[in-house]
């Protein structure tokens, strides 16, 4: 199966649309070894990490892990204190790869745009999702090579922005990698392929789970602006993170689509709500969402994530085939199991997060183009179909989702600026109610 061209409307908020950029079409790969500029004329790469938060620092750990001999020459985050906890922590770890001088390390929303400044040959962006259309746009832009983290925006003009922005990667030679790591792990390459190629005959149904606990609180400081606050616990706030069914759900939709040959889905009903995550510590988003997608086949994908203490928890991909069944577990073993015959387990061997930078220096390496986008567009579009699918509680379809203006993500660069949304006088946020909110 070929997934069906779905064209970017034009124009949207953002004046760096092209018109007739396309999700539905297939992988498009990107950039050249050679095209990078060393530093002193080595084999060494200049990488500026942007977002020193525990992902962002978790990314620089595997690239200085990786083969491809790079050195951090500059750090960028939101916070000073962020950005100085990471900075010790690779300094410990690699003392030999981390230079970066006071001058090159650069603290507020605007920092991105002074590390894209520096003379570095790549940027890693792990920022909060909301940050990431206009980020990439700027390291595009700024002619770097980029690794980004998933999600790829929290809506859909984000959405159409960074494929937009991808465009002109490609036109440029840049190669961008994306943190989706399951696509990185043996155990899902291996089983997938497997699918594919037919080992449980004709897919009938997907089901696929984040099920976790609750998550940090960062409590409200009294100097703290609106904005400063919210960034600050950005997982709370839509135009941020866009719900957890987007910032973290979106690996299992990803791997759902993976499965249906990177088709996306049509159309998406569901329900969700905000049970237990009540209070004027956790925002607007919701605590759980499940959502029924259908894809141009009539198979369906039943989705469930949820963050609530206390309850059953699940990071795992389940397909079900008309002559048996694949259990994929993010974090742990694998299985493949056919009727009659005993099932075939895969162990989880090296983590997908060290081996997406590993295949990224490996194709630096060999001089092959890379560009990991267009996938992770229709991923995080699926997510966002069908957080707007809870939230509106009516059946909402993927032409109707990706052609929305609704925009939840200014271009906020100063805590000074007005953020989207405020608490209630009981200074607890107001969430989605289906039937009434409008989401699309």
């Amino acid at each position: 199966m070929t997934s069906p061209s779905s064209h970017l409307p034009s124009p949207t908020r953002r004046d760096a649309l092209k018109a007739g950029a396309a999700l539905g079409g297939s992988v498009g790969l990107a950039g050249s070894f050679a095209r990078f500029a060393h530093a002193a004329g080595s084999d060494e790469m200049r990488l500026a990490l942007i977002g020193c938060g525990g992902r962002g620092t978790g990314a620089a750990v595997n690239a200085l892990s990786s083969p491809g001999r790079f050195k951090i020459t500059a750090l960028a985050d939101a916070f000073e204190s962020r950005l100085s906890g990471c900075l010790r922590i690779l300094q410990r770890k690699f003392p030999q790869q981390v230079d970066v001088p006071p001058e090159r390390r650069f603290v507020g929303l605007d920092a991105f745009q002074k590390a894209l400044a520096t003379d570095v040959d790549m940027v890693a962006i792990c920022t909060p999702p909301g940050f990431r259309p206009q980020q990439f746009e700027a390291a595009v832009a700024a002619g770097k090579h980029i690794f980004m983290e998933k999600p790829l925006a929290v809506d859909a003009p984000g959405v159409r922005q960074v494929a937009a922005a991808n465009v002109k990667a490609k036109e440029q030679g840049l190669l961008v990698a994306v943190g989706h790591h399951l696509r990185h792990e043996a155990k899902h390459i291996e089983l997938i392929d497997l699918i594919h190629n037919g080992a449980i005959g004709e897919v009938g149904l997907i089901r696929v789970y984040f099920n976790a606990g609750s998550l940090w609180i960062r409590p409200r400081q009294q100097s703290q602006t609106e904005t400063e606050y919210q960034v600050s616990n950005w997982y709370y706030f839509n135009w941020l993170s866009g719900d957890h069914i987007v910032e973290q759900h979106v690996h299992d939709l990803d791997v759902g689509n993976w499965v249906m040959r990177d088709e996306h889905p049509v159309e998406a009903q569901g329900s969700g709500g905000r049970q237990v995550r009540i209070g004027r510590d956790t925002g607007e988003i919701f605590d759980h969402h499940a959502v029924e997608f259908t894809y141009p086949s009539g198979v369906k994908m039943i989705s469930n994530c949820r963050q609530i203490r206390g309850c059953w928890t699940s990071f795992a991909q389940h397909v079900h085939g008309v002559r048996g069944t694949a259990d994929m577990q993010g974090h742990n073993n694998t299985s493949l199991t056919i009727a009659g015959k005993e099932p075939r387990v895969w162990r989880r061997e090296k983590d997908g997060h060290q081996t997406e930078w590993d295949n990224l220096c490996a194709a630096l390496a060999k001089g092959e183009k890379y560009n990991e986008v267009d996938h992770t567009l229709r991923s995080t579009m699926t997510a966002i179909l069908g957080r707007m699918a809870t939230y509106s509680g009516k059946v909402v379809t993927w032409d109707e989702a990706l052609s929305s203006n609704l925009d939840l993500a200014p271009e906020i660069l100063s805590y000074d600026h007005e953020p989207p949304v405020r608490p209630e006088p009981n200074g607890i946020y107001a969430c989605a109610i289906p039937g009434q909110t409008k989401a699309v």
